[in-house]
């Protein structure tokens, strides 16, 4: 049923990624599909990396601890670079269901509070304009 799936991740927040990253790797694995972990870096990621190609190395070492923790199924992983990451996710993410060919996207979600009856989550936006599946894990 799913060939390609997508599993949104930032590296800054890798608590919330846990249950999100477990059904992207159970689904993959169900359905022999490709699992690629995708972020959108830019501006200041002090948190994570000083630069583009570090963030980039440290979500490929990601990949790698989730691969060898789950019987070394193979996990993909892509950056996009952006000057604003926070406003631009969205735009980014369908590039990455464009170039990836995805068909899903599994993505980690937190409690929705009174900020999202102002401004939409990530997830919220995805949902409403993917062309594709996007099933929203809250932790």
């Amino acid at each position: 049923m799913f060939r390609n799936i997508l599993v949104p991740v930032d590296l800054a927040d890798r608590k919330i990624l846990k249950k999100a990253i477990e059904v992207g790797v159970d689904q993959a694995r169900h359905y022999g599909a490709n699992l690629t972990l995708v972020s959108v870096v830019g501006g200041l990621q002090a948190k994570v990396s000083n630069s583009s190609e570090n963030y980039k190395k440290r979500l490929a070492e990601f990949a790698q601890e989730i691969s060898a923790a789950h019987d070394n199924i193979d996990i993909k992983s892509q950056i996009y670079e952006a000057a604003d990451p926070s406003v631009e996710v969205g735009r980014y993410m369908l590039k990455a269901i464009e170039e990836t060919s995805a068909d899903l996207i599994i993505m980690a979600t937190h409690q929705p509070g009174w900020f999202e009856y102002i401004v939409n989550s990530h997830g919220g936006h995805l949902a409403s304009h993917a062309p594709i599946s996007v099933f929203v894990v809250r932790d």
